[in-house]
């Protein structure tokens, strides 16, 4: 069966009401499939009419008045706000793999009067409200995809030909009370929670859900050697000054056992003086391995700015005091050290493999977010790489 490129696409709503984890949960673990790409996008009119457009189709399987209801609900909700102009956020997401695209469309379902099971993403977050004369009331979507792969196509081009006008790191999307002042961060869900498909990495957003703050950037990334030795360059300094004492200690303890002698407080310090900036340079190349996929010593200049081989997702929050929050629900460095509730507790197992990075303050968040070119439109990319260049 041939491999296919999928996408799915969340509702302004579903963003507004952090639904994002659950719902990306589901879509991996109940499809198995590869996340490759993600992008924000805020809608403009011309997008929205287009899209709007090709929403019905005589292949899709849905009854053909809720193909009506998610087109009307496309113009009117996906559109800016007619009062005040404002763009509205969505989020699309890609996915690849054998009959991928049936596969995303059976985890996000089909709508049903007489159905009311928690199967499908469409049953758990979306709603279809009808009156006692079957007249609509309330609708929500949740999720918008393709119903077949010749749709798919259709809408992954346009999305994509709108993909630098009207998507990347969003501008101006959420509105805050004039005495807030919002700041952006930047999240990483690592490298350990991609091993297999699985819903960590949605369970991992949800908990970020919880700081009440707004996704206006995300993006697949997979980071090459030289963006994670800049990355993580400040780390090195510390890991190398600060091992001192641990790798003098243990040293200690192995050659006093060898050789059956006692090193003296003096002869322990210049042990972990010597010692200590080798081990913090090793303990920074196994950083940048578990980020990368590679180590700087195993690869040529040139391999160092190839794309790594390990996958990491992009998220940028933004909010009121967003640093904090971020940080106060992700927890400390070491897991063991996390209090109950915490991302690191809930989902790490060792001071690198601790299941999400987030930046410690907003100089740094910019600088992090410039290494990782949060702007970089791999959506488009990835849909012409599938599909041929898009006009």
């Amino acid at each position: 069966m041939a491999v296919e490129l999928a996408y799915a696409i969340l509702t302004p709503y579903s963003l507004h009401k952090s639904r994002t984890g659950g719902i990306l949960a589901r879509l991996i673990a109940r499809t198995g499939l590869e996340l490759v790409g993600a992008r924000m996008f805020a809608p403009s009119r011309d997008l929205v009419e287009k899209y709007a457009a090709i929403a019905l189709s005589a292949r899709d399987p849905q009854d053909r008045r809720i193909q009506e209801l998610i087109q009307n609900y496309i113009l009117k909700r996906l559109s800016p706000d007619l009062k005040t102009g404002r763009r509205r956020r969505v989020m699309a997401l890609l996915f690849q793999g054998e009959d991928a695209v049936r596969k995303i469309r059976a985890a996000v379902g089909n709508f049903s009067v007489d159905h009311s099971g928690g199967e499908t993403i469409r049953d758990t977050y979306g709603d279809l409200v009808l009156d006692e004369h079957e007249k609509v009331q309330y609708f929500e979507p949740a999720v918008l995809a393709a119903p077949e792969v010749h749709e798919a196509e259709s809408r992954l081009k346009l999305w994509a030909s709108y993909s630098d006008l009207d998507g990347g790191l969003l501008e101006n999307v959420v509105t805050y009370p004039a005495e807030a002042k919002p700041q952006r961060t930047l999240v990483l869900i690592k490298p350990d929670n991609f091993r297999f498909p699985t819903g960590r990495p949605g369970n991992v957003i949800d908990f970020f859900s919880r700081t009440g703050l707004f996704i206006v950037g995300i993006k697949v990334h997979r980071m090459s050697v030289s963006q994670a030795i800049e990355f993580y360059e400040p780390v090195r300094e510390v890991l190398r000054n600060k091992l001192g004492d641990v790798v003098g200690s243990r040293s200690q303890a192995v050659l006093e056992k060898e050789f059956n002698f006692r090193l003296s407080e003096n002869e322990v310090h210049r042990l972990g003086e010597l010692l200590g900036p080798a081990f913090g340079d090793n303990q920074f190349e196994s950083i940048v391995k578990f980020m990368s996929g590679r180590a700087p010593s195993e690869c040529s200049e040139q391999e160092r700015n190839l794309p790594g081989t390990e996958k990491c997702i992009a998220l940028v929050y933004e909010g009121p005091d967003a640093v904090r929050k971020i940080r106060d629900v992700l927890g400390p460095t070491d897991p063991s050290k996390a209090p109950p509730g915490s991302i690191r507790r809930e989902f790490g197992s060792t001071v690198m493999v601790n299941a999400a990075h987030a930046s410690d303050s907003e100089e740094n968040a910019r600088r992090e977010m410039k290494i990782i070119n949060l702007n970089e439109n791999g959506f488009r990319k990835l849909v012409e790489e599938y599909y041929g260049p898009i006009r």
